[in-house]
């Protein structure tokens, strides 16, 4: 009887340890991400390509800025924090290990209603009026702009999330992200919709947010602003790359867009990656799943760019 029930008691504590690494073991292949808005669709598109391959790996993606991202990787929460702005000398400090995986812009918006549409696409606007728009303070009517305009107000929407786009967006007009005037709207859904629906109204967004990645062209409702680069109050031919999402790709791509406002998009662990899961995504990344970037409306790294990134998985 003693050897029936030892042998019984061997079976369940077998059973358990079993069970227990069933459990422990897919949490090895899951990967989990969050952060930045603007990494948030070409990150899906990675996750579903790579999944096919290896449907063993599970990839749990949540879009809520890239404040939140580096907050939650720095934290232990997730593996890895989508990022769209340089990391920080603190941020680095405190243990944050990034990896470019693409390029982007940030675009400033108006209403395809807007009245003033044709104005703005044939002289668009220049870095000093933008500047004085998102000061709150000099430029305030739509009339101040276009003299016969309605002396309607502008509108101002900016984001109330901690943002690479927001940064980024301050930093072409040479202040922060917390001195922005305008209405604070979350994320890059919520202040394109704000924009769509405000004919008065003036934001900014990521490109994928601006352009359809099928259509190629403005998503119905909205329209990015064309930067008058050279001040001379009308958009010449090499400033007029705004009509659809690949000539503005095409302009980030060989620089005649500014940067900033366009970046490098950036992967974020917190030290270099000790999950096998997450290192092999990322070697994936910076190879096969280099292919997807252009169909996802974003810009590939240069190939240099490329193989220095890779070198930090190998170091």
């Amino acid at each position: 009887m003693k050897s029936n029930k030892y042998l019984v008691f061997l079976s369940l504590l077998i059973a358990f340890l079993a069970f227990g690494s069933c459990r422990q073991k897919p949490k090895e292949q899951n990967i989990s991400i969050s952060g930045a808005f603007a990494l948030y669709p070409l990150t899906v598109k990675w996750a579903e390509e790579y999944q096919k391959l290896h449907p063993d790996i599970v990839i749990d993606i949540s879009a809520g800025g890239a404040g939140k991202g580096m907050t939650d990787v720095l934290s232990g929460m997730v593996d890895l924090a989508m990022f769209s702005r340089s990391v920080a000398p603190q941020e680095v400090t405190n243990g944050a290990w990034s990896i470019a995986v693409a390029r982007d812009a940030v675009v400033p918006t108006v209403s395809s209603s807007n009245p003033c549409i044709e104005n703005l696409v044939q002289h668009g606007l220049t870095k000093s009026q933008f500047t004085e728009i998102y000061s709150g303070r000099k430029i305030t009517g739509w009339q101040q702009l276009f003299p016969l305009a309605k002396a309607e107000k502008i509108n101002i929407y900016t984001r109330s999330d901690a943002c690479g786009a927001g940064e980024m967006w301050a930093k072409f007009l040479g202040t922060d992200q917390e001195l922005l005037a305008g209405t604070g709207v979350f994320g890059d859904p919520g202040i394109a919709d704000a924009v769509k629906n405000d004919k008065w109204g003036i934001g900014y967004n990521n490109v994928v947010y601006t352009y359809d990645t099928k259509s190629r062209k403005p998503y119905p409702g909205i329209q990015a602003i064309p930067i008058d680069l050279n001040n001379n109050g009308m958009i010449d031919k090499n400033e007029n790359f705004y009509g659809s999402l690949d000539s503005i790709m095409l302009a980030i791509a060989d620089s005649r867009y500014p940067s900033p406002p366009a970046r490098d998009l950036y992967l974020i662990s917190k030290g270099k990656p000790s999950k096998k899961a997450a290192t092999d995504f990322i070697s994936w990344i910076l190879t096969d799943g280099q292919k997807y970037i252009r169909e996802a409306g974003y810009v590939q790294l240069k190939a240099e760019t490329v193989e220095k990134e890779k070198n930090k998985l190998s170091k």
